[in-house]
């Protein structure tokens, strides 16, 4: 399955910061549940580069994405920790080489038309659009799908149970990324049933 597949397969990815390596096991088999294919373990906390493996040794066939990549150090470490690909809110020169020196896939942040224009200078035709909403959102992508027809997007930031199916409905946007059904309150209080049915309504098409 090419990258673009296995976005496309996934349809909406989750993002998770974690404190707790085993409730976020919980968290992730929850989503597992609710027919989630794959979530982004943000790098943000100390316990996050050691849950890439825990998660995937826990949950088998769900797709980890280490997030929040910003340089090619952390992009080897999370290649080294078992992540399926990396995500990053942005681009630069060193990361983008760095991801084509790798067998790692790379999903790069962009906000405007002179970073696609740079990632695709690297080979790059699949980008993270972040953070969608506040950078112009679906008008964005509207404008964006005439000057570069084969490019292909994963908007994140502002998204929400209310307004992802309007994005996903584009024809250039592969997946989404959001935080909704995984909210700081549902996994402090281990509510793995609510996270679950969100999760579902997240992988239904209404």
């Amino acid at each position: 399955m090419s990258f673009a597949e296995q976005l496309g397969y996934c349809r909406v990815l989750p993002v998770i910061t974690v404190h707790n390596i085993d409730a976020t096991v919980q968290l992730a088999q929850a989503l597992a549940r609710g027919g989630m294919k794959a979530l982004e373990i943000t790098l943000r906390t100390p316990a996050a580069l050691e849950s890439l493996g825990v998660i995937k040794a826990a949950v088998p066939g769900m797709l980890i994405a280490a997030g929040t990549v910003t340089n090619p150090d952390l992009l080897d470490k999370a290649a080294a920790a078992g992540a399926d690909f990396c995500v990053s809110p942005g681009l630069t020169p060193a990361l983008l080489r760095a991801s084509s020196d790798s067998n790692i896939r790379l999903l790069p942040g962009v906000a405007s038309a002179s970073e696609v224009m740079l990632g695709l200078d690297h080979g790059l035709k699949i980008f993270k659009l972040f953070p969608a909403v506040a950078v112009g959102g679906i008008e964005l992508l509207k404008s964006l799908a005439g000057p570069f027809p084969d490019v292909r997007f994963c908007p994140t930031g502002g998204l929400n149970a209310a307004n992802f199916q309007e994005f996903l409905a584009l024809p250039n946007v592969i997946c989404c990324g959001g935080s909704w059904m995984v909210s700081a309150d549902l996994v402090d209080n281990g509510k793995w049933e609510a996270i679950e049915a969100l999760a579902r309504a997240a992988m239904t098409d209404v």
